[in-house]
């Protein structure tokens, strides 16, 4: 039962403060790690939808369907006929479906930061015993975690059929591996991407139609000029053009260093080229996560 305790006031005014029964809370102090794993764990679930609505479901749960499904009819055929190698290389695999995975990131980004900043919600995480850093790393995690999923569980796929197809066993391991290096640098990147573009404006829609552009647009531009650049005879200057483009930056890394074809009209880029495209992407991955850094801090005021 709520007690009531008159005060008296200066003015002669009668003041209670009612005390309603309300319990304190005794039990265990989890802190920051607590929290920020269990933001982790949240925005994780939420890129596939769930714990979500149902419709919220339909669309990551149908790109991941559209990843793995290639993957799979390869499989089949090189089980059927036999096969020695895969029609299609693990370091290829993320680059030819890169317009599938770009969707997905411009689907997902806003949906993990967009909503915290349209309702203003941002400040009741820092009222917390969460900081700046830890909300940034867990949305950051959360979306390169399901970006690698995404791309990592075709290539798994790829590797359980060239086993069952009797195909080297060495030989596709090395390959396996080389293609979780590759679409673990283009998760981190693409999330990065994604997030600092989403958290500029609190409308989700905006988001999603600045992310498509800023991915699809760069990779037209860059592919163009890369054509016309070595139907000029400027084959040199090719390599260097697509570290403007995220997909040609992967692309690049992969071809250079992780035993991978190219795209890129004529050579790819040389062993030496590639130690700079790896830089880059580092480089870019940093800088994303320092803006992201710079934007909450702002945000959180």
């Amino acid at each position: 039962m709520a007690a009531e305790y008159p005060l008296a006031s200066p003015t002669g005014d009668q003041t209670r403060i009612h005390d309603i029964g309300y319990r304190g809370y005794d039990g265990p102090r989890l802190g920051r790690a607590y929290a920020r794993r269990s933001l982790y764990s949240q925005s994780l679930r939420g890129a596939y939808g769930l714990g979500r609505s149902a419709k919220s479901k339909v669309l990551p749960m149908l790109l991941f369907a559209v990843m793995c499904v290639p993957a799979a009819i390869m499989v089949a055929v090189a089980v059927a006929t036999k096969a020695h190698e895969l029609p299609v290389s693990y370091t290829r695999y993320a680059i030819i479906m890169q317009a599938v995975i770009s969707l997905y990131v411009a689907a997902q980004a806003p949906q993990s930061v967009s909503r915290d900043l349209r309702f203003k919600t941002v400040p009741l995480y820092f009222s917390r015993p969460i900081e700046t850093a830890d909300y940034v790393r867990a949305k950051f995690a959360a979306l390169a975690s399901a970006l690698f999923l995404l791309t990592g569980v075709p290539l798994l796929v790829m590797y359980v059929g060239s086993l069952l197809a009797k195909m080297g066993f060495a030989h596709q391991t090395k390959e396996f591996a080389q293609g979780l290096v590759s679409v673990a640098l283009l998760s981190l990147l693409f999330a990065g991407i994604g997030l600092v573009i989403a958290a500029i404006t609190p409308r989700r829609g905006f988001g999603i139609a600045a992310v498509i552009a800023v991915m699809t647009i760069s990779y037209g531009a860059v592919s163009t000029l890369q054509a016309i650049a070595d139907a000029q005879g400027s084959s040199g200057t090719v390599p260097w053009i697509g570290l403007f483009s995220p997909v040609t930056l992967i692309d690049g890394v992969q071809s250079a260093l992780l035993g991978g074809s190219s795209s890129f009209p004529g050579a790819g880029p040389s062993s030496g080229e590639g130690v700079v495209y790896v830089a880059f992407v580092l480089g870019l991955i940093a800088a994303c996560y320092g803006l992201l850094i710079r934007r909450y801090q702002k945000v959180g005021l």
